[in-house]
């Protein structure tokens, strides 16, 4: 019997783990090389796992909501199940827990104690900018453990990361009463900066705070109750820690977009049966935003601390809106090196597999700065929140017939003009006004002088 081991993928440079979803297949199923066995999610996007191999599933050691790290055996396929199946179809195992699969833990208990500022370039922080794991999040959320709470909790897991045994440890130490007294005792050997934020983050962990933490409140008349599903709890958990890590500013300016409207309607046609490609405006806004970026290049930066990281490579993310009503952000990987055809493939391929979930947790990492269309549903424009760790997006609304002052030789005229909004909200704490304004003023002139002589 050739037996195979099926393995947690690596999906993407900083992901070390993923959450079970769903098992499309059981213990004595056959299955075909590359037929998806199961289905797992992680901090960025949903996937599907596919066999390496055919034959028939042996065993399975995850079941489903379990976290499992990248690289652990998930499943055993017989490669040469057919004929074992076929004679021993009623002995094939049922699910067994992990024996030998789960993280070591250290021999000591972990003591609670905050988790101070970082000092160094990295590891760890409170800074507001960890991960979880959808499962995690969801044992917070059923204890009433706040944000905040869960950034004090030290992890066990890889890159220092809170795992269900370190939350679950929390939750029986708080209920016992002991969490806070580990606290309390360490914070008497700290140096006495460290000891301050400490003081200040029990004093915002109390129970009087908490008290003022919203609470399910009793509902009645004819109303319908919907439960959040994974994605959207995760896109709420995103947009209050960008709220409350970045004070955020917006922009606005306008832009004639004529020359673009009037080249697209008349290239279209060609340009899908010359290249095989859709032209839509997306790539052309994305080659305006990359080309200001260039000249702006604290636009495309993060910030770790008190050092202002400006990122060499120029990574667009591209808001995108899935049927279940969320929303994603693939990223357009290397888009400074990329001609307006290679970027338009790229948005076309991440737009298709986002709306047929087949993006793969890579495809929505590394953006340096983010596109939102906010005009594809008919808006004029919008204040979007900054999608962290990045420090500005832009984003531009629907685009329409106006009625403006054009200057010319002759003086000035009244004419009818395509005009589009374009707004965009930036970190204050890295991008000032006059930075913001005038990267936002480059983009607009950009499109206004869009060449309508160009092919592609």
């Amino acid at each position: 019997m050739a037996i195979v081991d099926l393995v947690m993928p690596k999906m993407g440079e900083s992901i070390m783990e993923a959450t079970v979803l769903k098992w499309l297949k059981k213990p004595g199923d056959k299955i075909k090389m590359d037929e998806t066995l199961l289905e797992i999610a992680t901090d960025k996007v949903d996937s599907e796992v596919p066999s390496t191999a055919e034959g028939t599933l042996t065993e399975i050691f995850y079941k489903e909501n379990d976290v499992v790290p990248v690289g652990k055996v998930i499943a055993k396929i017989d490669t040469e199940g057919s004929t074992a199946s076929a004679s021993q179809p009623a002995q094939a195992p049922a699910y067994q827990p992990p024996t030998q699969s789960a993280p070591i833990q250290p021999q000591a208990a972990p003591q609670y104690q905050p988790i101070m500022p970082a000092t160094g370039a990295s590891g760890s922080s409170s800074d507001g900018n960890r991960f979880y794991s959808p499962l995690v999040l969801n044992i917070a959320g059923k204890e009433g453990i706040s944000m905040m709470e869960l950034e004090n909790i030290p992890g066990t897991g890889n890159e220092g990361r809170v795992t269900k045994k370190d939350i679950l440890n929390y939750v029986a130490d708080r209920g016992n009463g002991t969490a806070p007294t580990h606290h309390a005792a360490q914070t008497s050997e700290m140096p006495e900066q460290q000891r301050a934020a400490t003081e200040q983050a029990q004093v915002q962990n109390t129970p009087a705070q908490q008290d003022h933490q919203p609470k399910p409140q009793p509902v009645t008349g004819n109303v319908e109750i919907i439960e959040m599903d994974r994605m959207r709890k995760l896109i709420a958990e995103h947009m209050v820690r960008s709220k409350a890590t970045s004070p955020h500013v917006t922009s606005f300016t306008e832009a004639d977009v004529t020359n673009i409207v009037k080249w697209r309607e008349k290239v279209k046609g060609s340009f899908e049966k010359k290249f095989g490609e859709k032209i839509t405006f997306t790539p052309i806004f994305i080659e305006a935003v990359v080309n200001c970026i260039r000249k702006f290049p604290m636009i495309n930066s993060s910030l770790d601390g008190d050092r202002i990281i400006v990122k060499k490579d120029i990574n667009i993310g591209m808001a995108t809106a899935l049927p279940s009503g969320n929303l994603i952000v693939p990223v357009i990987k290397n888009a400074g090196t990329k001609n307006l055809l290679g970027i338009a493939k790229d948005v076309n391929s991440l737009a298709n597999n986002a709306r047929n979930n087949k993006l793969k947790a890579d495809d929505t990492q590394g953006g340096t700065f983010t596109l939102t269309n906010v005009g594809t549903f008919g808006s004029l424009m919008g204040t979007p929140i900054i999608n962290q760790p990045q420090v500005a997006i832009l984003a531009v609304g629907s685009i329409k017939k106006r009625a403006v002052v054009m200057e010319t030789a002759d003086g000035d005229v009244i004419a009818i003009r395509h005009m589009m909004y374009l707004s965009m909200s930036y970190d204050h704490r890295v991008v000032d006004g006059s930075l913001g304004a005038s990267f936002l003023t480059a983009v607009a002139k950009e499109l206004e002088a869009f060449d309508t002589t160009r092919e592609s």
